[in-house]
């Protein structure tokens, strides 16, 4: 089954070098943007992390140092990867929480102002798990019936991830082929930023998911103690966690005049 798309959407798939979304760097990144016509378009740049990959690491995905010490840098292709990507959905195997909150973290660094708001991110890891319970290389052989080659290799899990979606929406009748409700599905809770240190109450209001002030209202937090704001700012915290309370900060302030 085909996708029923109002927008191109773009899968795509990070190599790293470990899985801290603050810490760590891409060293591949392939992507499959799909139009609402059918047509495909499909990249994929190794990268250099300018940090060691540790080797733990390089024996998942293959990619070693001396692969990419040639390669760009993530800041010399961040244009390229925004101009794909911009004003289009995001699809991806356990995306939500790892793939964009990583992307986002380079692009910031990039001083490219990543936002989601005005895209839908459909995780085809979260429907498969809520569907089978199974890993991507299990998915492809459960929903296309071959088996996935060269697992790891970012261009073959971003195809498979595509091809596993579209299996999908043939398989599970209740499955809507529409790109709003299967990003509904396929999310897990509703968070203000993409690590999900900040959620939201049933009000609709920002509140901190972590911590001492697990709970609490951030606009109460921010008010009370404004040391909190300044260590949360130098702390190890993910830039686009801290570019959200930036936010609300200054939204605060602007609502005193």
């Amino acid at each position: 089954m085909e996708l029923k798309l109002n927008k191109p959407i773009c899968f795509f798939d990070l190599e790293t070098t470990g899985i801290n979304i603050a810490k760590d760097r891409i060293v591949e990144i392939s992507i499959l943007k799909v139009f609402p016509n059918g047509n495909k378009e499909s990249h994929t740049w190794r990268v250099n992390p300018q940090m060691p990959i540790p080797a733990v690491t390089s024996a998942i995905h293959g990619i070693t140092d001396e692969m990419v010490a040639n390669e760009p840098t993530f800041n010399e292709l961040s244009t390229k990867v925004y101009a794909l990507i911009k004003d289009c959905d995001l699809g991806g195997f356990n995306s939500n929480r790892f793939d964009i909150p990583l992307l986002a973290e380079e692009l910031l660094r990039s001083d490219i102002d990543f936002d989601m708001k005005k895209a839908l991110s459909v995780d085809v890891q979260t429907i498969f798990h809520k569907k089978e319970k199974r890993t991507l290389e299990a998915a492809y052989k459960f929903y296309c019936d071959r088996t996935l080659e060269n697992a790891h290799s970012a261009a073959a899990d971003t195809e498979a991830t595509y091809e596993v979606l579209k299996a999908q929406l043939s398989r599970y009748e209740d499955l809507e082929n529409d790109i709003s409700f299967l990003a509904t599905f396929s999310s897990h809770k509703n968070f203000a930023d993409f690590a999900g240190y900040i959620g939201y109450n049933k009000k609709g209001e920002e509140i901190f998911s972590f911590g001492k002030h697990k709970g609490a209202l951030v606009d109460d937090i921010l008010e009370k103690e404004p040391g909190y704001f300044g260590w949360l700012l130098n702390a190890d915290f993910p830039l686009y966690t801290k570019k959200v309370l930036t936010g609300i900060k200054l939204r605060k302030l602007n609502n005193k005049f």
